[in-house]
């Protein structure tokens, strides 16, 4: 029986402007590097550690992934790198909260699996560091402890669509697959769970899908029908 629900956080339980959030985060990045001799090179050097670290399946931490790729990267010190990435993320990072969403169906949804007594995980993809998800949980409404589990840059070794990174979160939790179920709007990223049998809810408003494969997923819906889904599962019995 389903006890449990990972959730992606951007564009499920955060409903984003995707285009927006990506536009914002690196102009405020590119802001806190603009006086470094390769700083016109910031925004191609994150994505290339980035790609390095969704591509690790080494187990060591994704911030350890990122940081050994970007330090082959930069001109200067990675220390003071990291100082002002942790700037970024305390300050400028906030900005991107302007491509928030607003769309209640969500929230009403979590608070129903909440009261019913299912274990909520936030199976976000650990790309970001801890702070930059704690204050997306906040924009979304929630708080970190609403969730039994959150998966982030500093602690997860693996990345999604790797099924390595579920593996990692459902021993985390000492949970089977076929106690689980995953909701998320990225078919590739967030669907590919359906491989090791746990099951998959599909949110169609703000879909991402990067090819012309068929999509596989148990359900499918926009957030107002993964509401009436959610009100329709039986409570946990404790």
């Amino acid at each position: 029986m389903i006890n449990t629900i990972l959730l992606d956080l951007d564009g499920t339980v955060l409903p984003l402007d995707m285009d927006l959030f990506m536009t914002i985060y690196f102009n405020e990045m590119s802001k806190v590097f603009n006086d470094l001799p390769d700083h016109e090179m910031v925004v191609k050097n994150i994505w290339a550690a980035t790609d390095a670290a969704v591509k690790n399946t080494e187990k060591i931490t994704n911030e350890n992934a990122f940081m050994n790729a970007y330090s082959e990267l930069i001109v200067g010190d990675l220390e003071e790198h990291k100082r002002r990435f942790e700037k970024f993320y305390d300050e400028g990072f906030l900005q991107t909260k302007q491509s928030v969403v607003e769309n209640e169906w969500i929230k009403k949804s979590i608070n129903i699996l909440k009261d019913k007594g299912y274990n909520l995980v936030l199976a976000t993809n650990p790309i970001f560091p801890m702070k930059a998800i704690y204050h997306r949980i906040k924009w979304a409404g929630f708080e970190p402890s609403d969730f039994s589990y959150i998966s982030y840059f500093e602690k997860n070794h693996y990345c999604k669509p790797q099924i390595k990174y579920y593996e990692e979160v459902l021993n985390s939790i000492s949970k089977k697959p076929e106690e689980c179920m995953m909701v998320g709007n990225d078919v590739q990223e967030d669907m590919v769970v359906g491989k090791m049998g746990v099951k998959t809810y599909l949110i169609t408003n703000h879909m991402l899908h990067r090819t012309q494969e068929p999509i596989v997923a148990d359900y499918k819906g926009t957030y107002e029908d993964f509401y009436r889904f959610v009100d329709k599962l039986p409570a946990i019995t404790k």
